[in-house]
């Protein structure tokens, strides 16, 4: 389980999230939305332990059973399969273990193949493949499908679903309702820092309770 109980991050003035408690806890996919500035990804960076809170506290597992991936993951410059090796963890059987991530992405034959060189879609799921390399327990995922054609969305959302199916925990942010609605197990809605609601997908896409929510869904929610 992560637990933010009153988390708070600022930056001068300004203050991105405001005094955050939720919960997510182990299960199918926890989905993070709201609109554009409303703290999702400081939530998940703060969650990675990347983003130093001014207030409050996150308990969660060590960072060495967690991972994310970004928005635009950054290549090394070598090989699909040297950015894997550069994950893996020593004494590991490398060559197999490095076959069976690039298989589970859906790039087996990519080894030999520069990184950087591949289409988004790829690079996106070499960088899935590489995040999982260390077996984490929770994966946090900013907007994993972002500027994807719909081919390669599914693709990277297949990929979520056979990783939570292992047992890891996902928690991912996405400005698609529609991928929300295929992929969470439960919904929280921000804005302005806050969780405005936090519910089961099913119970929150049926019946909304804020009027942000409300808002949100029909696109006339804003910062």
């Amino acid at each position: 389980m992560i637990i933010f109980t009153d988390a708070t991050v600022a930056a001068g003035k300004v203050t991105i999230l405001d005094q955050v408690s939720v919960a997510f806890a182990a299960g199918p996919p926890t989905v993070l939305i709201g609109p554009n500035g409303a703290g999702k990804t400081t939530m998940l960076r703060a969650a990675m332990g990347l983003v130093k809170l001014n207030s409050g506290a996150i308990s969660c597992l060590s960072s060495a059973r967690r991972a994310i991936v970004f928005q635009r993951p950054v290549m090394l410059r070598r090989s699909a399969a040297a950015n894997i090796d550069y994950a893996l963890a020593r004494g590991e059987a490398r060559t197999q273990r490095i076959e069976e991530l690039l298989n589970l992405v859906g790039l087996a034959g990519f080894g030999d193949r520069p990184a950087r060189r591949l289409s988004g879609g790829e690079q996106q799921r070499l960088a899935l493949a590489r995040a999982l390399a260390r077996d984490p327990a929770i994966l946090f995922l900013d907007e994993p499908s972002a500027s994807l054609d719909p081919a390669s969305t599914k693709a990277i959302e297949d990929i979520i679903r056979a990783v939570s199916a292992r047992g890891v925990k996902v928690v991912l942010s996405t400005h698609d309702l529609g991928q929300a609605k295929r992929l969470a197990g439960d919904v929280v809605l921000l804005h302005r820092g806050r969780v405005i609601e936090h519910a089961p997908a099913s119970e929150f896409f049926a019946e909304p309770k804020t009027d942000q929510a409300l808002r949100f869904m029909a696109g006339e929610l804003l910062v």
